[in-house]
């Protein structure tokens, strides 16, 4: 008889089990074995994807959880009694038991989570049909009754167990990996099947698949307990037998019991569960009135079809051809069986749109789509941009619709609560994402797991390439540092190994940002459910949730729309317009003209430093160029940039290989930018349909070399159905010669993988014009808005402040005479929201509103005070404004308030206190008569603080400089000398995902000057001291570690408030604000007259900052074949551009050899050792020992030329004898 795994941990019981699922059913197939089971710890992540891949390699999946059960109740959650599990095996059989499964384990996360999701004996009773229980490992709670030696209790706990679930249902687990426990237990588990009749069943505690394996799972335990493999009191295996072992293994292990592995297969047999994909549950939708849902839908698009449109024809299109289009989509969603849905996504956007709440213009595929246009779902006219329906909704793949929808974040929240209220609490739940270890991450913990030099780690990370879908196997190909590391470092070659072990699996689980899934039956009808932080959210990703037939929703939160929502009642207010951007068009001229020039900050989408640039370059004068813009500002589409710049000012050198491709190209001046795009060449010239183009382009994204050898072949010369009826054209047919068609072909391919969704872009570019528009016409009060949405972030609020001063917008100070919570508008100017004062919260805020509504504006701290609701106010919010100038309304200089605020409020509280207690006030009573005669306190004679005090109280207070700056007077020569500043790293910071097409890059050389805000020295090992100052420019603040060679020689110059200029090297490491290295420290003045200026500045940094380089050719600039047969070399000479793989390796024409002795710091030695190294660039390899006896070569880029001053700087950092060259 065959035998079964019924004990299996994959991957996703996270950081324990090791197992890969494709792996480990690939193993289970190599093993001859024809059934697998899943038993991951209390959680049922990854059952269905274990289940395709079953079904995919020919294997019986069997689906299972081994849950942990309560020591008491599941609702007790006691420290001392509570904080033990058992475990417990559980597998499906059937239907009921699957539904069974996942509401056991829901109740263990949302009822009984206490350390794990545990479940107690009435939640089995409740949910035990259709299940089959085994009694667990070790932590069982039976396995460990024995191992107290209590065997009554074990035999309690197994009675009660087989009752339960019934005979036949419920098997006692052998297991023996090895154990003295496991032996010693061995002869009371067969005691007990024999007393109770219970059969026993043989199992593996399988956390890896092969034995070889043991080593990464260990270190997965070891990332998971935050410790490494040197800690010997860590959690760990004891051995290396928990693996998936073949049935000849199992057989010889238990050959005292063959019936416990014959078992094994007759409870396989038993399970047989299989997943139902693609049957729909969607929530009821009732129409009003007892409307027919389909009848309802057809009415409200043909209502918004002429609200959107009028009853005349539109532009090109006749009113007939745009009823058509309305009624094919129809037709189509209502075959698809998807009119609900529609009407469940109108009914939450028309709520939200009736109760005030911003709705985004739409985004993804479904602006292609008239009926969502019509359903003020979108508000990007599919016609007009000649967006495809198909690409949303496609009658040939059938898949749910996926709807996006931005809110505005303020109010988001109460769109899902409505939905929430609608459909039922159990019916609406957030989905569950995971975070899976990347390629740098894995590397990173690796490395810290094998106790590897944080230096040395941080190497290996930095040395693969930042690229989205970047693996270590893709870097190995494409790095030379990180394959110089790996062939010639063991110690680099151990992390790296290990790393690609255990790289894409899953690390943690966490709730999407915006997912909300809404289901017909209580959620957990269908999926299990977890408890996140943020509530209860199911344990199948967005992906799963859709297959299984669940409506999934994004319910996003967009900031943008809360800066549009804010300026529309601004302006409103300040100018009695209202604005209705969805009953206007996208062009007006002015604001094309704004944006290139540059003025882009708070433009969404293009205010990036990068896109500003391209922006500039580029020159939009149309929507198009926007929407094209956005598409292309993306690693891959980036490098058509300079191309697609140079053919819209250029437009008469666009060729084509064939004419036919001019009217889909042209819109982007002869570039294929849009996945559309290829879907209609693939349609129009090849004659497909819309349809099967989607699934064309679909197949070119992916790569799938199969489909696309079969596909050109169509594409070129036709189709022909079964019948000899042309079914696809072919570009032959259509008069395309077939070298232009294979040229066309291979472009397409080429560029589909990089493609972007024209619909999303579009829905993108209508937010972008939206707050362009708003910035040209009004922009004070969009400005106003745009720094309410960052109040809390001071950076964006001191950039932005910045860019009122270049458009001669003047931002008063925070007045608690004029300001309100937010940022206003004043005269023309904006004033500073009192939400923006450190330490004065909503509370404060309201009461001090309130008081100048009812009492007016007070003239001096003592009516202000005395005005207040002192209940709602604390001393240190006071303080606070006072420091932050918002009391500088008030009679007095700011010294003399801060003099007197505690008293006063001390004095109002405790008369609150007595008027409570119903005493009278004598002390209010003389205030009152005071105030009413014109009476007022006198503040004390105390002497105003200097300028510099009050700027520096204005920082504290609100993050920024507003009335004045410290460095003003050296503006002009921080400009003069400085080649990056820190709002440049700053925005590297926040292009990451495009950061590495920029100019300012990691390693390179530049000026950057400033006042030393802060300053932290530290002795190094050596006895050495080094610092970390906090250089503060016009813009932020940037941190500059300053190691000690450089530190001894620039000692005076590193203090508190210098102005200073600074020459060194740029760090950047992932997730950590971009640092500078310091090579040398001048007073700024001094840094001038020694030449330190602009002159130098070409080599520190100071070139072209575009954000993106390079070419890629494109349709509209490739010639037919036989026209230009220089082409080929043309599309040569651009890839050679971005290659940087050397064709042979580089042989080192020296070696320099250096040591770090063990007294001195590894990791920041290394770092000063490579900031030198990279001064003296040449052929010579670096060998470098480390104090832990081991040693690793430097990649080229560390390479040198040897010179004395070389050996001079490197003995100042390691000493004499710990240099030879």
């Amino acid at each position: 008889m065959a035998f079964t795994h019924l004990h299996v941990h994959t991957e996703y019981s996270l950081l324990d089990g090791a197992a890969r699922i494709k792996d480990v059913v690939a193993r289970a197939k190599e093993l001859g074995m024809d059934s697998l089971a899943i038993t991951d710890h209390g959680v049922m992540f990854g059952v269905v994807d274990f289940y395709k891949e079953c079904r995919k390699q020919g294997i019986k999946p069997i689906i299972g959880c081994e849950v942990y059960t309560a020591a008491r109740r599941l609702t007790d959650k006691d420290a001392e009694k509570d904080k033990r599990q058992g475990h417990l095996i559980l597998l499906v059989k059937n239907e009921t038991g699957y539904k069974n499964l996942i509401k056991i384990v829901s109740e263990g996360f949302i009822r009984g989570y206490y350390y794990k999701p545990r479940i107690d004996k009435d939640v089995l009773r409740a949910h035990s049909e259709g299940l089959i229980a085994l009694s667990g490992c070790l932590a069982g709670e039976i396995q460990h009754r024995l191992l107290l030696r209590d065997y009554a209790g074990a035999k309690a706990e197994a009675e009660a167990l087989l009752e339960i679930f019934g005979e036949g249902n419920f098997y006692l687990e052998l297991q023996d990996q090895g154990l003295e426990e496991e032996r010693a237990i061995l002869p009371d588990m067969r005691r007990l099947s024999e007393e109770l009749g219970i059969p026993l069943v043989a199992t593996n505690d399988a956390h890896y698949v092969r034995r070889e394996d043991a080593k990464a799972h260990d270190v997965l335990l070891a990332i998971q307990t935050a410790t490494t493999l040197d800690d010997e009191k860590r959690m760990r295996f004891p051995n290396d037998e928990f693996y998936l072992k073949s049935e000849d293994e199992m057989r010889k292990i238990f050959a005292y019991c063959p019936e416990a592995c014959d078992n094994t297969q007759k409870i396989a047999e038993q399970c047989n569960y299989d997943f139902r994909f693609g049957e729909y549950h969607l929530p009821e939708f009732k129409a009003p009135d007892g409307k027919d849902n389909t009848a309802y839908l057809r009415e409200l698009c043909h209502a918004g079809l002429r609200d959107r449109y009028g009853d005349a024809d539109c532009g090109e299109h006749s009113h007939q051809e745009l009823e058509d289009r309305l009624n094919y989509e129809l037709g189509t969603i209502e075959s698809m069986g998807y009119v609900e849905y529609f009407l469940i996504v109108w009914d939450f956007i028309n709520y939200a749109k009736n109760h005030g709440i911003m709705v985004g213009p739409g985004r993804g595929s479904a602006a292609g789509s008239i009926v969502a246009y019509c359903l003020k779902i979108t508000d990007i006219d599919p016609i007009r941009y000649n967006l495809i329906f198909e690409r949303f909704l496609n009658p040939e793949r059938v898949s749910m619709p996926d709807i996006d929808i931005d809110f505005c974040y303020e109010r988001r929240q109460e769109v899902i609560d409505y939905v929430t209220e609608k459909y039922g609490e159990g019916r609406v739940s957030q989905i569950i994402t995971f975070g899976t270890m990347k390629a740098k991450q894995a590397v990173r913990d690796v490395g810290r797991a094998l106790s590897v030099s944080y230096a040395k780690t941080d190497q290996i990370a930095k040395a693969i390439p930042f690229e989205l879908g970047m693996t270590i196997d893709k870097a190995l190909a494409t790095s030379p540092d990180l394959k110089n590391l790996y062939e010639n470092d063991e110690e680099t070659r151990e992390v790296i190994d290990m790393a690609k072990a255990i790289e894409g699996m899953p690390r943690h689980a966490s709730t999407h940002a915006a997912g909300v899934v809404i289901s017909k039956a209580p959620i957990d009808e269908y999926v299990p459910l977890y408890l996140s932080e943020k509530g209860p959210a199911t344990q199948f990703t967005m992906t799963t949730i859709e297959e299984l037939g669940l409506l999934k929703m994004d319910f996003l939160g967009l900031r943008n729309l809360t800066v549009i929502r804010d300026a529309l009642e601004l302006i409103k207010k300040n100018h009695g317009v209202s604005i209705d951007f969805a009953r206007m068009g996208y062009d007006d001229p002015s604001v094309y003209e704004m944006i290139s020039a540059g003025n882009t900050s708070g433009v969404f989408q293009l205010e990036s430093g990068g896109m500003t640039q391209f922006m500039k370059n580029l020159r939009p004068t149309c929507f198009e160029d926007v929407v094209a813009g956005i598409s292309l500002y993306r690693p891959g589409p980036m490098d058509s940039i300079p191309k697609y710049i140079e053919n819209k000012k250029n437009p008469s050198g666009i060729q084509y290989v064939d004419e036919s491709l001019a009217p889909i190209l042209d819109v982007t001046y002869g570039c294929l930018v849009y996945q559309e795009q290829v879907m209609q060449i693939v349609r129009d010239l090849g004659g497909y349909s819309y349809g099967r183009s989607d699934l064309v382009r679909r197949a070119m994204s992916k790569k799938k070399k199969d489909v696309m050898l079969q596909e050109k072949e169509y594409f070129i010369n036709g189709k022909l159905d079964e019948n000899g009826n042309v079914e696809i054209a072919g570009c032959i047919r259509n008069g395309i010669s077939r070298q232009a068609a294979e040229a066309i072909f291979e472009d397409m391919e080429t560029f589909a993988q990089y493609a972007f969704n024209k619909s999303h872009a579009a829905a993108y570019a209508v937010v972008a014009y939206e707050t362009g528009y708003l910035k040209k016409h009004y922009p004070v009060e969009f400005m106003a808005a745009l720094m309410t949405s960052v109040m809390s972030d001071a950076k964006m609020i001191a950039r932005y402040i910045r860019n009122c001063s270049d458009m001669g917008i003047g931002v008063l100070p925070p007045s608690v005479n004029k300001s309100l919570k937010k940022f206003s508008v004043e005269d023309g100017k904006i004033r500073f929201g009192l939400l923006g004062v450190k330490n004065v919260g909503e509370n404060v805020i309201e009461a001090i509103l309130k008081a100048r509504e009812e009492k007016g504006e007070p003239s001096d701290i003592f009516t202000f005070i005395n005005n207040l609701d002192i209940s709602q106010v604390n001393k240190r919010a006071i303080e606070s404004l006072i420091k932050a100038g918002a009391c500088d309304c008030l009679e007095g200089n700011r010294a003399a308030k801060l003099a007197v605020y505690e008293t006063l409020v001390e004095s109002a509280q405790n008369t609150s206190k007595k008027n409570l207690e119903g005493q009278i006030s004598l002390f209010q009573m003389a205030s009152d008569a005071m105030s009413s005669a014109g009476t007022s306190k006198r503040l004390p004679d105390v002497q105003a603080f200097p300028l510099n005090i009050e700027l520096a109280m204005e920082k504290e207070m609100l993050g920024v400089y507003l009335t004045g700056h410290p460095l003003d007077a050296y503006k002009e020569k921080m400009e003069r000398i400085s080649s990056v500043t820190s709002d440049d790293l700053m925005q590297i910071e926040e292009e990451s995902g495009t950061a590495q097409n920029h100019a300012i890059r990691d390693g390179m050389s530049c000026i950057i000057s400033g006042m030393i805000a802060g300053k932290k020295t530290l002795i190094t090992k050596s006895n050495k001291m080094m610092a970390f100052i906090d250089l503060e420019d016009l813009y932020g603040i940037t941190e500059v570690v300053i190691f000690p060679n450089v530190y001894e020689k620039c000692a005076e110059e590193i203090q508190d408030d210098r102005v200073v200029a600074i020459k060194g090297t740029l760090n950047f490491k992932e997730d950590e604000a971009p640092k500078v290295l310091a090579d040398e420290v001048l007073d700024i003045d001094t840094a001038i007259e020694r030449g330190f200026s602009q002159r130098e500045r070409s080599s520190y940094g100071g070139g072209n900052r575009s954000g993106y380089s390079s070419n890629r050719g494109a349709h509209g600039n490739r010639t037919a074949p036989q026209g230009n047969p220089a082409a080929p070399q043309q599309r040569a000479s651009a890839s050679e551009t971005q290659a940087s793989v050397p064709s042979a390796k580089r042989q080192p024409a020296g070696m320099v050899k250096l040591r770090i002795p063990a007294d001195m710091d590894e990791v920041m030695t290394l770092e000063e050792i490579k900031v030198n190294l990279k001064r003296h660039k040449g052929d010579y390899e670096v060998l470098i020992y480390l104090p832990s006896g081991k040693m690793f070569r430097t990649e080229e880029s560390l390479w040198v030329s040897p010179s004395e001053e070389l050996r001079k700087q490197m003995a100042s950092i390691l000493r004499v004898e710990n240099v030879k060259m």
